[in-house]
């Protein structure tokens, strides 16, 4: 017998899987991507499992077009492989592929984030404050789709400042192939809402324009990150 695999290991629900009813057929295929992506990066679906087509269709409550084509969506991505008249495994990555990814971002995120180091709008600032809040409050429910949507928001979000929009697809690119299987842990031991509040930290280092210590911070959010890829395999 197939076992759910969207239930944690007590049989509660996972957080923020279910999407809303769309009105057509494109934002259907698109929802549905976008909430397969959150639950990949969030470690919510396992590279040791395979997952249905009608399942998924029933826990989302649409038809399996648009889960089939979403899925197909996420296979060009490099996120999934197709198991034939089965369903689909999430792809899986080495130590070295998490490494690699890790310098890339960087190479690229830390100096464009430091030239941004007092140079920020008080819009833009106060934008960047309610992302990181959001972050936070996530973190303190403990809801890691929200989490991992939240901080993705704030990342992208500070990045498109420097107005580079490859830059900014690159990056995204490059967090939608991660994988946050520690995060479990950092709830339970509420390690969670401490690498949250980085964010805070973060914005408040750019808004007094001190450059050295956005880089300095900025690296260790990174590793800090590369860390939880480590314990993956032990969620």
């Amino acid at each position: 017998m197939e076992e759910d695999q969207w239930t944690g290991s007590r049989g509660d629900a996972a957080p923020g899987l279910q999407i809303t009813a769309l009105q057509n057929r494109q934002s259907l295929r698109e929802g549905v991507a976008h909430a397969l992506r959150a639950a990949i990066v969030a470690g919510s679906l396992r590279p040791d499992s395979i997952y249905s087509v009608p399942m998924l269709a029933e826990r989302f409550g649409v038809s399996p077009t648009p889960v089939r084509e979403a899925i197909l969506d996420l296979a060009k991505e490099g996120l999934v492989t197709i198991a034939k008249n089965k369903g689909f495994r999430v792809k899986d990555l080495t130590e070295k592929e998490l490494d690699d990814i890790t310098q890339i971002r960087e190479l690229l995120e830390i100096p464009i984030v430091a030239d941004q180091a007092g140079r920020l709008t008080a819009d833009q600032l106060k934008d960047l404050r309610a992302l990181a809040g959001h972050i936070v409050s996530a973190a303190m429910r403990g809801d890691l789709v929200s989490y991992i949507e939240s901080d993705n928001a704030f990342h992208l979000t500070l990045l498109g400042a420097a107005e580079n929009v490859r830059l900014v697809e690159t990056v995204s690119d490059l967090r939608n192939r991660t994988r946050l299987y520690g995060l479990d842990a950092l709830v339970k031991s509420g390690g969670l809402v401490a690498s949250a509040s980085e964010h805070l930290e973060l914005v408040e280092l750019i808004a007094a324009g001190n450059r050295e210590a956005v880089v300095h911070l900025m690296r260790h959010h990174l590793h800090h990150v590369r860390g939880i890829w480590a314990a993956r395999r032990e969620g």
